[in-house]
């Protein structure tokens, strides 16, 4: 046997091995998948992919031959994926609203690919979560122009879903209308009151009337239902395409730094004790009817556990008049030991206290 034939049939061993490390491999990967699907968790983990390489790199000890494994890593990680994606059509996702909704748009990226369920309102889309209807639900938790949404955030306090991921979705607003519109020729623009309020320099400007929709997409197909060219709507590029119409004038909001935070429910809490699980976390809870009992509570996570808040806003409690709870998102691993001490260190001076969830900051799709 010479050389090309001793490497041929060395290779071929190699192969049938690899064969069957390739279908253990994607078995876990199967796991995986169906541990998304019951967390509400996407496809895509970049930091877990990054770290996946970092690990395994080093482990190759040729230079040269690290060059190629890299690639060859990243092309079975891309397998993989397209595997769970298949494992994951199944996948239903709850949000509110019509297609074409940022609602729509932000479920479909995050999850590209699930089926997008549209719900009449935010409670709607949470309890079809909480009934089986569907497997997750996304919905906005607050916008850097508008602030939070006060009825998600109730739900947070009342609901029994929990909050596996938070992203964020910067919102364009685009002047559209039918196609062949100049804009000389609008009168009226119709659109979600939020939409309105975000470009309402930019409409009083132009001299139009505006008009308040139910939501952008709405507002889209009305526009494109009516077939008057002095009709406009204000949605996101999406919409327009959906609904056959055309982006006049794009990014016409007061602030470019407009975003959406929204928050994915589910009902199975994405937990481990002691394995980090995300860099925030969520809290709400009740102080009790007592002098200082919410600043003793703040500074447990504060000053004796070193807890950088970032966030603490208060909504009344609906059932109980003049009664308050308290929204409270927070830098930190709360499935850690230093976590789990500081919820039962802050007990005491709480009538409730409910972890909601935990997630990546500042995950932008």
């Amino acid at each position: 046997m010479n050389k090309l034939e001793q490497a041929r049939a060395q290779i071929s061993e190699i192969d049938a091995k690899m064969a069957r490390l390739f279908e253990q491999r994607m078995e876990a990967a199967k796991l995986i998948a169906e541990h998304k699907m019951e967390h509400g968790l996407p496809i895509l983990d970049t930091a877990r992919e990054q770290a996946v390489i970092d690990q395994n790199s080093v482990l190759i000890q040729d230079p040269v031959i690290r060059e190629y494994y890299v690639p060859f890593l990243k092309g079975t990680m891309d397998v993989s994926k397209a595997y769970q994606s298949r494992l994951m059509q199944g996948l239903r996702v709850a949000y509110s609203g019509v297609e074409g909704a940022f609602a729509h748009i932000s479920a479909g990226r995050i999850f590209p690919e699930a089926q997008r369920l549209g719900f009449k309102n935010f409670r709607s889309a949470y309890d079809a979560v909480v009934d089986g209807t569907c497997d997750c639900a996304v919905l906005p938790i607050e916008n850097s122009f508008n602030g939070e949404v006060g009825e998600v955030q109730d739900l947070m306090f009342f609901g029994p879903l929990h909050v596996n991921g938070v992203y964020e979705l910067t919102i364009t607003q685009n002047l559209i209308a039918l196609p062949g519109t100049d804009i000389s020729e609008i009168r009226q623009v119709f659109s979600h009151p939020q939409a309105l309020g975000q470009c309402q320099s930019y409409i009083h400007d132009h001299g139009w009337r505006a008009v308040e929709y139910a939501n952008t997409a709405l507002a889209a197909e009305h526009v494109a239902r009516l077939g008057d060219i002095s009709l406009a709507a204000i949605a996101s590029a999406e919409t327009a395409d959906l609904y056959g119409l055309e982006v006049l004038e794009a990014n016409i909001n007061e602030s470019s730094q407009n975003t959406t935070r929204f928050a994915v429910f589910s009902r199975a809490e994405n937990r481990a004790l002691g394995r980090k699980m995300g860099d925030h976390f969520m809290l709400v809870f009740t102080s009790r009817n007592e002098a200082g009992s919410l600043a003793a509570a703040l500074a447990v996570l504060g000053k004796q556990y070193g807890f950088n808040m970032r966030t603490l806003r208060s909504r009344p409690v609906k059932e109980l008049l003049w009664e308050y709870y308290f929204y409270l998102e927070a830098e930190g691993d709360i499935f850690s030991e230093k976590g789990q001490n500081l919820l039962r260190d802050m007990a005491p001076y709480c009538d409730r206290l409910k972890v909601v969830g935990t997630f990546e900051r500042h995950a932008m799709i």
